[in-house]
């Protein structure tokens, strides 16, 4: 006899959660827009400290301080959420310092391919096969990359820093599983984090000067929010990917970068040049081509158990 499925209404929370996180990440480029003159320096160290203090906050009102407290004194997990969280720290300071310096476009792109990251390290680390249509949505990405580097004239480090980084850590909280929630991953990454966010404000203070309250009441009301606009959307998404399935999540994963690449045309005006344009599309086409593979497989995956169901 099989498991039962979810249910439908669990699964419409889960997919509502998720959509719920991936459209805060999308606005994520106003958010920080709105903290000038705060330089990418100064907010990654902001968002370092404050989303430790913020999740040390849930953690007591969550009461969940005895699984915490559980993990720490497991060295693993330990070793696997300090690399979670260098990898979190380049991936927060690429993306801030692009959203900062008018390339929302770029790392827009860097979302955008980060699915075509994560089958890649499926291949070369996990060591699983690919199916032949996941080769040609690989093939596409890396012309589109080599379009935009060839016509546009400029190697798009912002998306693959991104896209690499955040693939990476994906990789890392596979390992580490369930064994770790949101709210222990993230206080555990922002720990290990803080000796650098405090290197970055001493730095900060001892040259540019430090902008924490001393530019308006609303300025540092959005500053201290730092530690919540990081931490909510990660909990949002963790409700989410335990509740919705797997391909609701691949197709859901799209809606921040689709809203970071208008903002980045439609509200900021960043110049979309023809090769740009042919580089997106070619991106945009392999994921086309990724996402109806993946459904396919899906769909084939489940007639073939419901073959093989014994009757109850």
């Amino acid at each position: 006899m099989n498991p039962a499925p979810p249910p439908a209404s669990g699964v419409f929370r889960g997919g509502l959660f998720a959509l719920s996180a991936y459209l805060l990440w999308g606005v994520l480029p106003l958010y920080f827009l709105q903290l000038a003159p705060t330089g990418p320096w100064e907010i990654v160290a902001w968002r370092i400290t404050l989303s430790f203090v913020f999740c040390l906050l849930l953690l007591t009102v969550l009461r969940a301080w005895r699984p915490f407290l559980a993990i720490v004194r497991q060295p693993r997990l330990l070793g696997l959420t300090a690399a979670a969280g260098v990898l979190i720290y380049i991936n927060w300071q690429t993306y801030v310092y692009g959203a900062l310096n008018d390339r929302v476009i770029e790392t827009s792109l860097g979302y955008f391919i980060n699915p075509i990251v994560t089958v890649l390290l499926w291949v070369t680390v996990l060591r699983e096969r690919l199916r032949p249509v996941q080769w040609i949505a690989i093939g596409l990405s890396v012309a589109a990359v080599l379009v935009i580097v060839v016509g546009y004239g400029s190697f798009p480090w912002i998306a693959l820093t991104l896209a690499v980084s955040f693939g990476v850590y994906g990789l890392v909280k596979k390992q580490i599983g369930p064994s770790v929630d949101a709210v222990s991953g993230l206080t555990l990454e922002s720990l290990w984090l803080l000796p650098v966010a405090v290197v970055q404000l001493v730095v900060v203070g001892a040259t540019a000067g430090l902008t924490m309250g001393s530019n308006g009441f609303l300025h540092t009301v959005l500053l201290v929010s730092a530690g919540a606009v990081t931490a909510v959307p990660l909990l949002l998404f963790a409700a989410g990917a335990r509740r919705a399935p797997l391909t609701v999540m691949g197709l859901i994963q799209f809606v921040a970068p689709i809203i970071q690449f208008a903002i980045g045309v439609w509200v900021l005006h960043e110049p979309m040049t023809p090769e740009r344009w042919i580089g997106f599309g070619l991106v945009w086409l392999a994921l086309t081509v990724l996402s109806v593979d993946s459904l396919l497989a899906a769909r084939r995956r489940r007639a073939v158990i419901s073959d093989v169901a014994e009757p109850v």
